[in-house]
C-alpha cells in the first residue's frame, strides 16, 4: 500500500509569533522532521494557505471584528485576521520545517470569495485543488496527516481524505489546535473517529 505524508499549513503565520499563531505550532516541527527521516513516503505534499489581499474570510475585509461570524456563499464563516497573504513572509513555509524530501506543493485559498480549510477543496466543495488527482496518479492509498490547524485545515483535510476512501491517519503529536473555542480540538478529535480516521500518538 502506497502512502503520502501530507503536511498542512506549517506557515510563518500559524506558527509562533505570526499573524495567527497555533498555540504550540513550533512545538510539531521537529516531530514532522523525524517522521520524514525515519519513515518511507511515495510522495510528501505540503499545503499552503495562499489567500489574495481581499480575502473575505479576513475580519478587515468585511468591517467585521475577528471571531464574527458572517454568512459566506451560504455557508458560516469564521472572521480571522489577515494571514498567509501571497507573496508575504507570513505564507512562507517556516524556515526549521526540513522540504528536502517534498514532492509536491498544494496552494489553497487562493480564490477571494471562497475559503478552503481543507488541502482537497474549499468550504463548498465547488472547487478542486487538484491534491486528489495528484494522489489517485502516484497511486496512494494511505495518507498520513500532520500540520496546522488540528481544529481546521487538519481536521477538514483528514475528513475529505477519508470521504475520498483513503486511508487516514493523523498524527496526534504532529498537530496543535487553535482552540477559537475551549473545546474545539476534543470536538475534532471525537468527529475524526467518527469517520473512520485512525489517531496515531
Amino acid at each position: 500500500m502506497k502512502k503520502a505524508l501530507i503536511i498542512v499549513d506549517v506557515q510563518n503565520d500559524f506558527c509562533e509569533g505570526g499573524a495567527l499563531a497555533v498555540p504550540g505550532a513550533n512545538e510539531i516541527i521537529p516531530y514532522i522532521n523525524l517522521l520524514m527521516l525515519e519513515n518511507e513516503y511515495a510522495q510528501i505534499v505540503l499545503t499552503q494557505d495562499w489567500h489574495p489581499t481581499d480575502h473575505k474570510s479576513f475580519a478587515s475585509n468585511n468591517a467585521k471584528k475577528v471571531g464574527d461570524t458572517i454568512i459566506l456563499n451560504g455557508i458560516p464563516q469564521h472572521m480571522w485576521p489577515d494571514h498567509c497573504v501571497q507573496g508575504t513572509f507570513g505564507a512562507e513555509f517556516h524556515k526549521d520545517l526540513n522540504r528536502d524530501k517534498v514532492t509536491h506543493i498544494i496552494q489553497k485559498g487562493t480564490n477571494p470569495d471562497f475559503d478552503s480549510y481543507s488541502a482537497f477543496q474549499d468550504n463548498n466543495q465547488v472547487m478542486k485543488t487538484g491534491l486528489d488527482d495528484f494522489l489517485k496518479y502516484h497511486d496512494i492509498q494511505l495518507v498520513e496527516i500532520v500540520g496546522l490547524a488540528l481544529d481546521y485545515c487538519v481536521k477538514f483535510t483528514c475528513l475529505d481524505a477519508a470521504n475520498l476512501d483513503y486511508v487516514t491517519c493523523l498524527h496526534f503529536n504532529g498537530t496543535r489546535a487553535v482552540n477559537v473555542k475551549p473545546d474545539s480540538a476534543k470536538d475534532a478529535i471525537y468527529e475524526m473517529l467518527q469517520n473512520t480516521i485512525t489517531i496515531l500518538g
